[in-house]
C-alpha cells in the first residue's frame, strides 16, 4: 500500500486527527472532538490544556481503529504533523508536566488595558512600533501580552519561572511535549511559523529577539526552540503510533496555504473557521503593510530551505458569530441550520451585523469596538439576522481583500475558499457576490490537515511526500460566480462600512480590571512591581 501520513489539527473549536495517502493526497479516515470553550468573565476566553491533549489522543485512537475496521495496516502511517489554533498561549511545569493555568485562547481581551498603556507609551502612540521586527502591531491577540498576564497575576506561572521549572508555548509546542514523552525527555520546540505570532520573534533573523524579550520582559529560558516547518523534532513515545516520527508543524493558516498548494508568489487563500483569515505568499522577502496586515512567516519547508513570507489579514469572528447565534441567543439549533434560515430570507432586509466581538482585527485593529446589529425594524426576524451574520462573514473578507490588492497593486481575479464554513453554499455565493470575483471551493476542504500531513510527509528522514510541482496532486473544485449587479455589492458594501463605524470607540478601559484590582497601568507601575493594591490571586 502507499505510504500514508498523519496530521493532527488542533483547532480552536474542535480537535481532529486526520490520514492522508502521501501519493494521492486522498483522505483516508479521520475523527473529530469538539473542544470546551470557558469564558470566566467578559471578553476572557480559555481552554483547559489537559483536554486538548486528551482531545488529541481520542482522536488518534479512534482513528486507528477506524483504520483497522478498513484493514489498513496503522504501521503504514510513516510521519504525523500537527496545525493549530496559533497565538493561543500555554505555560507549564516541565518536572510535574501539568499545565500552571488554563490555556489563554487567541480571542481573549483581557489584556487590552495592557496594550492600550503600550500603545501610549510607543512613540506618536504608534501601535506598529515593533512591526519592523515582529510585522505585527500590538494588540491582544498575539501571545506575549498573555504570557505577561500570566507571569503578572498567575503565582504558580511566576514561582515556576523563579525556581526554572517553567516552560511556555503556543498549543504546537504543548502537543509535541506531551507526545515525545513530556515530563521524560519531551521535545520543547516550535516551527517558525506559529513563533512568528508571539510578538517575540524577529521575523528577519528568525529567532527570538532579546529586545523584544527585554520590552515584555519575557525570561528568555522559558521559550521553545525554533525549528524549521518541516523536519523530524522528535518521536511519538505512547498511543498505536509510538515510534512514528512527529516532523511537520505549520500554525493552522499557514497549513492552509501549503495545503491549498500556494508556493508560488501572489498566490492566496482564505479560511473560513472560527475566525477568517487571508494569505498571500509573497515569497522570501517580508512585505510590509500599508493597509493593516500583518507581515507574517508563512513556511520554510526544511532546515536548509528558506523561509516564506505571508501578507495576512485576519477577522476574528467569522465561524465563532454561528456558534453565539446558536449557544448565546438560542436563534439556530445546529450551524447547519443558518444556511436554511438565511436562505429562506433571501436579504437581511437592511439589517446589518459587525460581530467585533473581540474588537476589530485587520484592517483596524482596534479592541475597542463591540458587537453590534443595526438597521433593525418591526420587520426584522431570525432569517434576517441568519442571513445578516453570513454577510458580516463575507463582508470582512471583502474589507481584507481591499487591503490586500492595495498593498500588493495585483488585485486577485478569484479567492481559493477552505475551512469549516465553506460547506455553506450559500456564504460561498454570497462571498461571490460580495468580492465581485469567482470563489474557488476545492472538493477536499480539509487543507489546513493537508498542508500539516505535506510538510511531515516531505521532512528529511521521511521523504514519502513530494512537494516538487510535478508530483502535486491534482485538486478538483468548485466554482462560485458572482450573480448581483457590482452596484449592488457597492451599495451594500457601504452600508456595512457604515456600520462598523458605529462599532468603534465602544470600550475605552476594562471595566472587570478597574472593579477587582487586577488592573497595572503601564505608565505608572514597571513589569516586575506589582501593583498596589496586590491582585487578587488567580487559581488555575
Amino acid at each position: 500500500m502507499d505510504p500514508l501520513v498523519a496530521a493532527i489539527d488542533q483547532g480552536t473549536s474542535s480537535t481532529r486527527f486526520l490520514v492522508f495517502n502521501a501519493k494521492t493526497a486522498e483522505l483516508i479516515s479521520h475523527h473529530q472532538v469538539e473542544i470546551n470553550q470557558s469564558f470566566p468573565k467578559e471578553g476572557w476566553v480559555e481552554e483547559d490544556p489537559k483536554e486538548i491533549m486528551q482531545s488529541v489522543y481520542e482522536c488518534m485512537e479512534r482513528t486507528c481503529e477506524k483504520l483497522c475496521q478498513l484493514n489498513i495496516d496503522v504501521a503504514n502511517i510513516k510521519a504525523v504533523g500537527v496545525t493549530n489554533q496559533r497565538e493561543t498561549t500555554l505555560v507549564w511545569d516541565k518536572e510535574t508536566g501539568e499545565p500552571l493555568y488554563n490555556a489563554i485562547v487567541w480571542l481573549d481581551l483581557r489584556t487590552q488595558s495592557t496594550v492600550e498603556s503600550l500603545i501610549n507609551k510607543a512613540p506618536g502612540r504608534n501601535k506598529n512600533h515593533l512591526k519592523h521586527k515582529t510585522g505585527l502591531p500590538i494588540s491582544t491577540y498575539f501571545s506575549a501580552v498573555k504570557l505577561r498576564w500570566l507571569l503578572d497575576y498567575v503565582d504558580e506561572v511566576h514561582q515556576a519561572v523563579l525556581s526554572k521549572r517553567a516552560m511556555f508555548g503556543t498549543v504546537d509546542s504543548w502537543i509535541i511535549w506531551c507526545l515525545t514523552g513530556g515530563r521524560n525527555g519531551g521535545v520543547h520546540c516550535t516551527d517558525v511559523s506559529n513563533a512568528s505570532r508571539t510578538m517575540l520573534f524577529n521575523i528577519h533573523t528568525m529567532d527570538w529577539d532579546p529586545e523584544l524579550c527585554r520590552y515584555f520582559d519575557v525570561p528568555m529560558e522559558i521559550l521553545p526552540k525554533v525549528k524549521s516547518s518541516s523536519e523530524i523534532y522528535g518521536w511519538m513515545k505512547s498511543s498505536s503510533l509510538a515510534g512514528v516520527p512527529i516532523s511537520g508543524c505549520l500554525g493552522d493558516q499557514s497549513a492552509a496555504l501549503v495545503g491549498q498548494m500556494c508556493f508560488k508568489e501572489g498566490q492566496a487563500k482564505n479560511t473560513y473557521g472560527t475566525g477568517c483569515f487571508l494569505l498571500r505568499n509573497t515569497g522570501t522577502k517580508p512585505v510590509m503593510s500599508d493597509h493593516g496586515l500583518l507581515t507574517t512567516v508563512a513556511y520554510k519547508l526544511g532546515k536548509d530551505e528558506p523561509a516564506c513570507y505571508a501578507l495576512e489579514g485576519s477577522v476574528a469572528i467569522a465561524g465563532a458569530v454561528v456558534r453565539w447565534l446558536k449557544d448565546n441567543m438560542g436563534i439556530v439549533q445546529s450551524s447547519e441550520e443558518i444556511e436554511k434560515l438565511a436562505a429562506a430570507a433571501g436579504t437581511s432586509y437592511g439589517c446589518y451585523f459587525v460581530p467585533a466581538f473581540s474588537g476589530l482585527y485587520a484592517p483596524y485593529w482596534e479592541p475597542s469596538a463591540r458587537g453590534i446589529i443595526c438597521g433593525l425594524t418591526q420587520f426584522t426576524n431570525r432569517n434576517h439576522l441568519a442571513f445578516a451574520a453570513l454577510e458580516a462573514v463575507c463582508f470582512q473578507t471583502r474589507e481584507i481583500l481591499d487591503a490586500m490588492n492595495q498593498d500588493s497593486g495585483v488585485p486577485l481575479t478569484q479567492l481559493q475558499v477552505d475551512g469549516g464554513m465553506t460547506s455553506n453554499r450559500l456564504l460561498m455565493q454570497l462571498q461571490a457576490d460580495i468580492l465581485c470575483i469567482p470563489v474557488v471551493r476545492p472538493t477536499m476542504s480539509e487543507t489546513t490537515a493537508l498542508g500539516a500531513a505535506m510538510a511531515a510527509g516531505a521532512a528529511e528522514g521521511v521523504h514519502v511526500w513530494s512537494l516538487s510541482p510535478c508530483h502535486l496532486p491534482h485538486v478538483t473544485s468548485e466554482n462560485y460566480e458572482p450573480q448581483i449587479n457590482p452596484d449592488e455589492s457597492e451599495f451594500r458594501f457601504a452600508r456595512w462600512k457604515k456600520a462598523v463605524q458605529k462599532a468603534m470607540n465602544w470600550e475605552t478601559t476594562e471595566p472587570f480590571y478597574n472593579t477587582n484590582g487586577l488592573g497595572r497601568k503601564l505608565n505608572s507601575t514597571p513589569w516586575g512591581v506589582p501593583p498596589t493594591p496586590p491582585p487578587t490571586r488567580v487559581d488555575p
